[in-house]
């Protein structure tokens, strides 16, 4: 015996549509393998317990709390980060309408909310306001800008359905 800990087996994880082949432990966070080999900075860490919504990815899209999702967990899904989500030239319509509506101050929670609204409105591409409401109760937003979060949702809706066209 020589002394050295056995290699981890790899995982393979498709993140934001790239394959990677990661020789890490599987019950790592997905959300450290997301922003420390990955080099993704969109999720964030806050409470590491999956109650704030700040580290939320699109796990075969749904909203998924990257901070309690395990590596093994993840394998052989698609993931979708904020960074995959749209491109600084062509932004996804969510993240249009949070900018249009300056839907952040601090911006911690806006990862969170900008992914939990893209798994909303793909679900319910109609909301109310009161279902908008609902859908991100679980997101935690310390600066307060709720209102303008709620009415980026709103616009993000109208966005998708004019992005869609007619309807036959």
């Amino acid at each position: 015996m020589t002394g050295t800990a056995p290699s981890a087996p790899t995982v393979m994880l498709t993140v934001n549509g790239t394959a990677h082949s990661l020789a890490l432990p599987g019950d790592t966070p997905l959300l450290y393998v997301l922003r420390n080999d990955l080099g993704l900075n969109g999720p964030k860490f806050g409470c590491g317990l999956g109650e704030c919504g700040a580290c939320t990815v699109l796990m075969d899209g749904m909203a998924t709390r990257a901070c309690v999702t395990r590596l093994a967990t993840a394998a052989g899904r698609d993931i979708v980060t904020l960074e995959g989500l749209g491109t600084l030239d062509a932004p996804h319509p969510v993240q249009a309408a949070f900018i249009a509506e300056q839907a952040a101050q601090c911006g911690y929670c806006l990862n969170g909310m900008i992914m939990g609204t893209a798994a909303f409105l793909a679900r319910n591409p109609t909301p109310t306001e009161a279902e908008a409401r609902a859908a991100l109760r679980h997101h935690l937003c310390r600066c307060g800008t709720h209102l303008e979060i709620l009415r980026a949702v709103m616009r993000a809706a109208d966005l998708l359905k004019a992005a869609e066209g007619p309807s036959a």
